[in-house]
C-alpha cells in the first residue's frame, strides 16, 4: 500500500469565501466549489507530509496546517494585505527555519514556512 495524498480541510461557515482568501494569497486555484466544500490546489508536484505534535514549537499554539513558500516576505506582506492578523513571527527558529503564525479569516491558526 503506498499512500497517494494527504488533505487538510479547514473548517469554515463560508467555504467559497475562505477558499477565495487562500486562492488571491497563495495563488492556489478553485478547480471545484461545491458551496459546502471548495477545492484548492497547484499544478506542483506535492510531498506528502503528516506531523504528530503537542504543541507548535517554541511554546506555541499547535497549528492546522504548516505551508510552505518560497518567498516568506512577501506571502506575509500578503497575509496582511488581505487583513489576517500574523500573531508570531517572521522568526527564525532554533532548528533552522523561519516562519510566522496567522489566523485565517476564519480563525484557523496556520503556520508559513520558508522552504
Amino acid at each position: 500500500m503506498a499512500v497517494t495524498r494527504i488533505v487538510a480541510n479547514l473548517f469554515t461557515n463560508d467555504p467559497p469565501a475562505l477558499a477565495k482568501f487562500y486562492e488571491e494569497v497563495f495563488a492556489l486555484d478553485i478547480p471545484l466549489d461545491m458551496g459546502w466544500i471548495s477545492f484548492l490546489v497547484n499544478d506542483s508536484q506535492q510531498k506528502i507530509e503528516l506531523h504528530t505534535a503537542s504543541q507548535g514549537g517554541a511554546g506555541t499554539e499547535l497549528p492546522v496546517i504548516s505551508i510552505g513558500v518560497d518567498d516568506l516576505e512577501a506571502t506575509e506582506a500578503a497575509v496582511r494585505a488581505f487583513g489576517a492578523e500574523v500573531v508570531y513571527g517572521p522568526v527564525n527558529e532554533d532548528w533552522g527555519l523561519r516562519r510566522f503564525f496567522f489566523r485565517d479569516p476564519a480563525g484557523n491558526l496556520i503556520n508559513v514556512v520558508d522552504n
